[in-house]
């Protein structure tokens, strides 16, 4: 088999492990008994993240105190992905706007391709959805480390230049507390009113 199909076998094989990754996660990091949401699952306990340090949209450190004081709505993506993420980070303003002022949430965009998603590239893109948007990324092996305390699934998958590859990943969204932990998972399809009326008594806590 050529080298270059074998890098595509090589990608569909990590594709679908980070889907399998997915499902693994959600089973692990939601013991049966928690709470429905409709948009997801309420952790029965709050669930601690390790230390961690990442770097933000603007160049800056972003750790766990980075966290501390609001509710977060963390989600991951690329600013090179096609279609999920970009839909994504729409739907996000509008749930924002659907919350309001009395109910502040944060919006974090974790970057799964730190080869490509440099500060400045993640502060223009998020830019174009709400300023507001906090943009962050680390380089491996960190990034596998924090994705993984958050059950996140992702895997590169290559194109037909080595600079045109696709980032495989989990489509859920993480909820974590003003203390920086994992509150709820969100899973998709999403629907802003039934996010807006899931987040809502979490947020006003």
């Amino acid at each position: 088999m050529a080298n270059a199909q074998k890098s595509v076998l090589y990608g569909v094989i990590a594709a679908l492990a980070a889907v399998l990754g997915v499902v693994v996660a959600v089973t692990v990091f939601q013991p049966k008994g928690t709470a429905e949401l409709q948009s997801g699952t309420l952790l029965p306990q709050p669930r601690a993240l390790p230390a961690f340090t990442l770097k933000d949209q603007d160049g800056q450190p972003f750790t766990a105190a980075s966290l501390a004081g609001s509710w977060t709505l963390l989600f991951p993506g690329f600013t090179y992905c096609p279609d999920v993420c970009p839909t994504t980070l729409a739907l996000l303003k509008q749930v924002k706007a659907g919350l309001g002022p009395d109910h502040p949430l944060r919006v974090v965009f974790l970057s799964i391709d730190p080869e490509r998603d440099t500060p400045e590239r993640m502060k223009s893109y998020l830019g174009q959805f709400d300023p507001a948007f906090v943009g962050v990324t680390v380089g491996e092996p960190q990034l596998a480390d924090i994705t993984r305390s958050l059950g996140i699934a992702y895997a590169k998958v290559p194109g037909a230049t080595p600079e045109s590859y696709q980032m495989d990943h989990s489509a859920s969204m993480i909820l974590l507390n003003p203390q920086g932990n994992i509150t709820a998972y969100l899973t998709p399809p999403f629907d802003p009113a039934r996010l807006v009326a899931d987040l809502k008594p979490l947020v006003a806590r």
